[in-house]
């Protein structure tokens, strides 16, 4: 995923971001109408996608390009979630473990 300061904050519209991930706009209004991706919206309903969301298009993508229907790649993005999820109260679990090993007494 993309970082910097803007990574979750909606700021492309819609014909931009189809535009960076090389799909067209219903492409993108389908995959919000299936849960993959939930875009921002202005106070005036205009969908904004962000950094993390152009990283979750390019996913769906690749997953369709490797074969996968949108039941699919629902729960392949669902399963990614969690693993990374996991993945991070691992690396704190661990930390809190080194830490408590390093304390004296």
């Amino acid at each position: 995923m993309a970082g910097g300061n803007n990574a979750g904050r909606g700021v492309y519209a819609i014909s931009v971001a189809a535009e960076l991930v090389g799909m067209g706009q219903q492409n993108l209004r389908l995959y919000e109408r299936r849960g993959l991706i939930e875009p921002g919206r202005t106070l005036g309903g205009t969908r904004q996608y962000s950094e993390e969301d152009l990283a979750t298009l390019r996913r769906i993508g690749e997953l369709l390009d490797l074969g996968l229907n949108l039941a699919g790649i629902g729960m392949v993005l669902r399963l990614e979630a969690e693993n990374r999820r996991l993945q991070r109260e691992l690396r704190s679990a661990t930390a809190e473990r080194a830490n408590a090993r390093s304390r004296p007494g």
